[in-house]
């Protein structure tokens, strides 16, 4: 479990998380939302150790994290963040980079880290892409580089920032399915997400961010009918039901059913 306690980070003297606790668990898919500078993207980059606390604790399957290595933290939680180059290199060897942890310098690849990368291709249905330059994939072929990449590192635990953005809606369907497949599997999943109703349809948890402070965190079910959806995002989550389906839906303060 990755367990945050009253946690404080920010850039500089501006402090953007404030006093944060909550707790993430192996084989769910949390999905992090909140309006824009809230203090999404800081919390990830607070769990992995990129940005140091200012306050606070967060420990990784009980071990505190300010006594962890960089290595020690990239062996237990992986981080994809939303804003990233394309390099020039084959898909293949993107996501042997997912093996950097395990590897010392110079880095030689063995043949059991070829076999975990390809077994990490294979799992998000891209082998035969193998050899292709990253540059040249679409952006949905792209992303799942880089979730085979995070795949490799063999966590227990993959954060992502904004994974779907710059996707097309099929492409989005496509990769919030395989992230909750990984969760089914018992991956610790923890998204940053803006597209509220593909948070709510695919998150087993919601947690909702305001303010550099968590406003609510609860099943997408329990929080879709709370007051403060409508209070952060001027929106409201309906939960819709068709038969043996389930779907949310945003309506606008200007729809009818709104009131």
């Amino acid at each position: 479990m990755l367990e945050l306690k009253s946690i404080f980070a920010g850039y500089g003297r501006k402090s953007v998380l404030n006093g944060v606790s909550a707790a993430f668990e192996k084989g769910k898919l949390t999905g992090i939302v909140g309006v824009n500078g809230c203090g999404k993207s800081t919390l990830l980059k607070a769990i992995t150790g990129i940005l140091p606390l200012n306050g606070g604790e967060i420990a990784i399957d009980g071990e505190d994290l300010h006594l962890m290595s960089r290595n020690g933290i990239a062996k237990k939680a992986a981080y994809l963040p939303q804003c990233r180059n394309t390099p020039d290199m084959t898909v293949e060897q993107l996501v042997l980079h997912g093996r950097f942890p395990y590897l010392s310098y110079p880095r030689r690849y063995k043949e059991s880290d070829r076999e975990i990368a390809r077994k990490a291709m294979d799992s998000v249905g891209i082998t035969h892409l193998g050899d292709q330059l990253l540059q040249n994939l679409s952006g949905g072929m792209r992303q799942n580089a880089y979730i085979a990449m995070a795949l490799a590192q063999d966590t227990d635990y993959i954060l992502l920032d904004e994974p779907t953005t710059y996707l097309d809606i099929a492409h989005r369907l496509e990769l919030m399915k395989l992230l909750k497949k990984l969760a089914e599997r018992g991956k610790g999943i923890v998204t940053v997400m803006h597209d509220l109703p593909l948070a709510f349809d695919f998150s087993d948890e919601i947690v909702v961010i305001n303010g550099g402070s968590i406003a609510i965190q609860d099943s997408p079910k329990a929080i879709s009918g709370s007051p403060l959806i409508a209070d952060i995002f001027g929106v409201k989550i309906k939960y819709l039901q068709d038969e043996n389906k389930y779907f949310y839906t945003a309506l606008s303060p200007q729809s009818e059913e709104f009131m």
